[in-house]
């Protein structure tokens, strides 16, 4: 008997909108592009992850969370979704992580310009009271006294906000790291204002947080740092 070779979903390419949402060869769930991560073929046999979803050739997408990828990996699965003899090794998962921490950076910066990110616990606290924050960040190791002071302040919002949500709160990087990935703009505490970059900011900070298996800062009265 001739075996079947499984087909995994894939695309035609970064141009294809043949449907407006796409599966996970990983889980065989379908969701929007904004919650999966498009992986190409590249020119030396490798796959490729393509954030900006621009990559020319045929593609196919894993849901962001760092186990699908790995998962991914371990069963071969980039090889049949792409119909091509690529290579897939255990650094993919890392190189999509150090991707998408550089991406969050970056909008970071374009949102700062833009004058839609602030940073300073004095200026991230007002942003909070003032519910101008779309979402407030803090250094991993940030001295838990100021996280205090500005959950303290999300909390009080919350009260007062239409909605009564929780203005989010991440803590994606160290003060060490985030002085690799932002130089003189590395901050202890920070906030993204209301503004198209500013939800890019906290669109990326989601992804990167879903990706890591983050478990959310909550202001609950402790700053505890995120489960990684």
């Amino acid at each position: 008997m001739t075996a079947v070779t499984e087909i995994l979903p894939s695309d035609k390419g970064p141009k294809d909108r043949s449907g407006s949402s796409r599966t996970c060869i990983v889980t065989r769930e379908s969701g929007s592009p904004d919650e999966l991560i498009r992986f190409v073929a590249g020119p030396d046999g490798r796959v490729v992850p393509d954030l900006k979803r621009q990559l020319p050739g045929r593609g196919c997408w894993v849901r962001a969370e760092r186990r699908l990828v790995e998962k991914a990996v371990a069963k071969k699965l980039f090889a049949r979704a792409l119909r091509a003899e690529v290579k897939a090794e255990t650094a993919l998962v890392d190189e999509v992580d150090r991707l998408l921490a550089e991406q969050l950076a970056g909008m970071m910066n374009m949102a700062r310009k833009a004058g839609q990110f602030v940073s300073g616990a004095t200026k991230t606290e007002q942003a909070v009271r003032g519910l101008a924050a779309l979402g407030v960040f803090h250094a991993i190791d940030a001295a838990a006294d100021g996280v205090r002071k500005i959950d303290q302040a999300r909390k009080a919002m919350s009260f007062v906000a239409d909605d009564e949500t929780e203005i989010p709160a991440f803590r994606p990087f160290a003060t060490a790291e985030m002085e690799g990935l932002l130089g003189s703009n590395a901050f202890i505490h920070a906030a993204a204002l209301a503004g198209q970059a500013g939800e890019g900011v906290v669109k990326r900070a989601i992804m990167l947080e879903k990706y890591r298996g983050s478990v959310p800062v909550r202001a609950e009265g402790g700053a505890d740092k995120p489960q990684q």
